[in-house]
């Protein structure tokens, strides 16, 4: 019968999974090992199926404990967002507040929606990170933020909830001696971008190994913030895209020629959504949602003046 499945019995499955063995997850869990082993078997009697292959020097899951992994992660995911749900119920304000925001996004909205909040709750101790790619998805997963700003559609957690805010625009540019200036009025394709240097960002954690974003040059120089991709731009390293609130006053002053780069946007610019994002398992204290709050009023109010 299945009435007498435990929680824990999942959590051990789900652990020795994702560990790839016995040993490891009893170290994962603090148990000796023959508990783990026994937890597994009382489960694979439960469940009626084989969960691993034991026949080798590590246990290798089962065609049914691939299948069941995915129910068993699903239960544990609800199970841990109902008591996270119910601790917030009860939980008075936060000590700290943490904010990791993508690079991408307009800091000065952040600094107005903080101010809020600390007027609001002085004695909540208050952090910010500005982090490219996937990082601001890695501070939640690894419960080092209370909340995140994530830009675009590339990194996503079933753990992690999203709330669309604003969109956030991205322009090619170059400084004006550039040869790539000469041509700002015309389209520019792919092969000739390809014969100058990209400045791009590169992403602080492993989440993107293996991909490029916008990358349409062999050539490029990886920087690790955007003040540093700012600066080599603007000194006529190479080209680049920037968020079009970052290079606002470059393009005005002169210090930055927009281009029509082919492949990166209608006319050189991609809009992208942003997203207030935090855990499943974390629900906002009163701080939390007060910031949340105030980031979408700062949102709202800027995108309903352009």
């Amino acid at each position: 019968m299945l009435d007498v499945l435990t929680l824990d019995q999942l959590r051990t499955f789900v652990t020795v999974a994702d560990s790839g063995s016995f040993r490891a997850g009893a170290a994962r869990l603090l148990r000796v090992q023959s508990a783990i082993s026994h937890a597994i078997a009382n489960l694979e009697g439960e469940l009626g199926v084989s969960l691993f292959d034991r026949s080798g020097h590590r246990p290798v899951l089962t065609s049914e404990g691939e299948a069941l992994l995915a129910n068993a992660r699903d239960i544990l995911l609800r199970v841990d967002a109902m008591r996270a749900r119910a601790r917030g119920m009860g939980e008075g304000v936060e000590l700290a507040l943490s904010l990791t925001v993508d690079t991408l996004f307009p800091i000065a909205q952040v600094g107005a929606a903080l101010a809020e909040v600390r007027a609001a709750f002085p004695t909540v101790g208050i952090g910010l990170a500005i982090e490219a790619l996937g990082g601001p998805l890695r501070a939640l997963l690894e419960e080092r933020s209370t909340l995140a700003i994530l830009v675009g559609e590339d990194f996503r957690d079933p753990r992690i909830a999203l709330e669309g805010i604003r969109t956030v625009e991205q322009l090619a540019v170059v400084a004006p001696h550039h040869p790539l200036a000469a041509r700002a009025q015309a389209a520019i394709g792919p092969p000739e971008l390809a014969d100058h240097l990209q400045i791009v960002l590169a992403d602080p954690t492993p989440l993107s190994e293996g991909r490029s974003f916008g990358v349409l040059s062999p050539q490029t120089c990886r920087v690790n913030t955007q003040d540093a991709k700012h600066a080599m731009i603007v000194a006529g390293l190479g080209w680049g895209r920037l968020p079009a609130w970052l290079v606002e006053q470059d393009l005005l002053a002169g210090r930055l020629v927009r281009i029509k780069a082919q492949g990166l946007g209608r006319a050189g610019g991609l809009r992208s959504e942003a997203y207030i994002a935090h855990r499943l398992d974390a629900p906002l204290g009163p701080a939390g949602r007060a910031l949340r709050a105030a980031l979408l009023r700062q949102a709202s109010s800027v995108e309903g003046t352009t």
